[in-house]
């Protein structure tokens, strides 16, 4: 079995636990400091690890919009159909989930696609944050609201004027 390596990123949204396998990124989720596995390998020896901190701090000192690092997260197919859209959404730009529906061509899939999208185990990198409702409003997010409110913004989706609306 591959060896698995965790890496911790204190963000400005909170404690960011990246897992790598190998030269892959295998997720990327906010967790409560508490959940910290102090036993896990270091990320020393993960090249993946050390280049998705070094892109995480690039793009929460706003001088990275597009993240290049090799993605393996584990899901089934229509996940991953999904997710692999949501990798299309370019940076200060929102789309709906009708439009991820769409995108994989299946327009009726839009449920299933909210649930894919809430399934997403790569936050920030597979950017779920920037699927909204049809409507405009900003729905579910795993890592909480105000986060995704707080990434939209950081990549100058949402004015402070907007932000009031919700």
């Amino acid at each position: 079995m591959s060896q698995l390596y965790k890496a911790y990123y204190q963000s400005a949204l909170g404690l960011i636990e990246i897992v790598a396998i190998e030269q892959v990124i295998k997720s990327v989720n906010f967790i409560e400091p508490e959940a910290r596995d102090e036993t896990a390998e270091v990320a020393d020896d993960s090249p993946a690890l050390a280049e998705c901190l070094r892109q995480l701090d690039e793009y929460f000192a706003g001088e990275l919009s597009e993240f290049e690092l090799a993605l393996d997260p584990d899901g089934t197919d229509f996940q991953k159909a999904v997710w692999r859209q949501l990798t299309t959404i370019p940076f200060g730009k929102t789309v709906s989930y009708l439009d991820i529906a769409r995108g994989i061509g299946n327009e009726k899939a839009v449920r299933a696609v909210g649930a894919a999208n809430g399934q997403n185990p790569i936050s920030i990198i597979v950017p779920c944050h920037r699927v909204i409702g049809s409507d405009g409003t900003l729905t579910g997010y795993g890592g909480g609201l105000w986060r995704k409110e707080w990434l939209l913004k950081h990549e100058g989706v949402l004015s402070q004027a907007q932000l009031s609306l919700f």
